[in-house]
């Protein structure tokens, strides 16, 4: 049985994205809107300790993303179920019907490329757009070269057509998702035991839908990407971009790639963790709330 956590004071609610797919929304606080988009293999529970420092300020809307969580987890059959052109459309769909046509987007990890693609399909709705410890899809694929990319092996795992991907991680499911969750907390300190068996139940129980929304990225979100580049698309809002010195291990300026698509960048690097939102909130936000006073929309 899936495990279930929540976020202390934040209301529930199901609310319809794209296409009819039910997103599982928490939502808390009152002002402006700003929407926490989580990573792998998370849920919305990530954000439980910024959501609460921002919603005295904020109206918080912390969904899980379509595929996780306890939001709808519809078959991937068609790539364009799980592309990050969709996955932006629930979001701009949820915020609406929440009353926001418009709101601040912060995203981590997956949820950074959904926030991304809703930045750039999406510029007069996204106020200001916040990137927690990833790179766009088109230069995440393109700087992992070599014997370096093997911190990405999983990607490439996912990448692979229907049916064998799914059939391998389903056979050690526990051990898959809760490898991530070791590796990238390797103080071993931002999770409970209870939290980390939230985030692997959870994962468990959504092996396909994790994995289209990976194979996405290495077929039509990085069409989409390359098409974008080509015509020298954008970000045309305030952009925030904080992130590990990734850089450093893989020969590449992480500043520079996001100055690329975003003009209007503030560009900083931590010491916290990949799971930064959990292991220093306090960082995180105020990086929000610096974010958000950089935009020229303030209700």
């Amino acid at each position: 049985m899936t495990s279930h956590l929540t976020i202390a004071g934040f209301d529930y609610r199901t609310v319809p994205g794209a296409d009819g797919v039910a997103l599982n929304v928490a939502v808390g606080g009152e002002g402006p809107a700003v929407v926490l988009l989580h990573g792998f293999p998370q849920t919305h529970y990530m954000w439980r300790h910024v959501a609460r420092r921002l919603c005295g300020e904020h109206t918080v809307i912390v969904p899980d993303l379509r595929g996780y969580g306890d939001s709808d987890k519809p078959s991937g059959s068609d790539p364009g179920t799980y592309s990050k052109r969709t996955m932006a459309k629930d979001i701009v769909q949820v915020a609406a019907a929440l009353g926001f046509g418009h709101f601040g987007l912060v995203g981590h990890d997956r949820g950074a490329l959904v926030a991304v693609r809703a930045g750039l399909d999406h510029p007069t709705v996204v106020d200001y757009l916040g990137i927690l410890d990833v790179l766009p899809t088109l230069d995440t694929w393109a700087v992992l070269q070599g014997v370096n990319a093997k911190v990405a092996w999983h990607l490439y795992l996912m990448a692979q057509p229907p049916g064998l991907p799914e059939k391998m991680i389903a056979a050690v499911a526990p051990e898959f998702f809760g490898s991530f969750l070791d590796a990238w907390d390797p103080k071993g300190t931002t999770f409970t035991s209870q939290e980390r068996d939230y985030y692997v139940d959870n994962s468990v129980a959504a092996v396909e839908s994790i994995v289209a929304d990976y194979r996405a990225t290495a077929s039509v979100d990085l069409e989409l990407d390359v098409h974008d580049h080509e015509r020298d698309a954008k970000l045309a809002m305030p952009v925030g971009v904080i992130s590990q010195d990734w850089g450093a291990q893989l020969g590449f300026d992480a500043a520079a790639l996001w100055k690329a698509w975003a003009p209007d960048l503030v560009f900083r690097s931590t010491t916290s963790g990949h799971f930064m939102a959990e292991e220093n909130p306090d960082e995180i936000a105020s990086f929000v709330t610096e974010l958000a006073a950089r935009s020229s929309r303030t209700t």
